[in-house]
């Protein structure tokens, strides 16, 4: 590839997806331009497609989370049981 012949590249998308596309790139201190680049070069070179999301709890979950663990440090969780009739005897407690 030459790095003197530049030629256009129009692509649509979501204007939102691009304002937030552009603000990462920024944060990286690089344009957009530069990003969508630098994937283009990185899938021509390896010949493979990367795509990922960021695993990320929902506020509920975050929240389900943190009431499970303040359970568990209140000591208040049932313990291990030797058989069924103490398993019953426990939940009926």
């Amino acid at each position: 590839m030459a790095n003197n012949s530049k030629t256009l590249l129009t692509v649509k998308t979501d204007k939102q997806l691009k304002q937030a596309a552009q603000a990462v790139a920024g944060e990286l201190g690089i344009s957009l331009g530069t990003l969508v680049n630098s994937y283009l070069k990185q899938v021509v070179r390896t010949k493979e497609i990367t795509l990922s999301a960021s695993l990320r709890p929902t506020r509920a979950l975050e929240a389900s989370i943190a009431a499970a663990e303040a359970e568990l440090a209140s000591g208040k969780l049932a313990q291990p049981t030797a058989n069924i009739a103490a398993l019953a005897r426990s939940l009926r407690a």
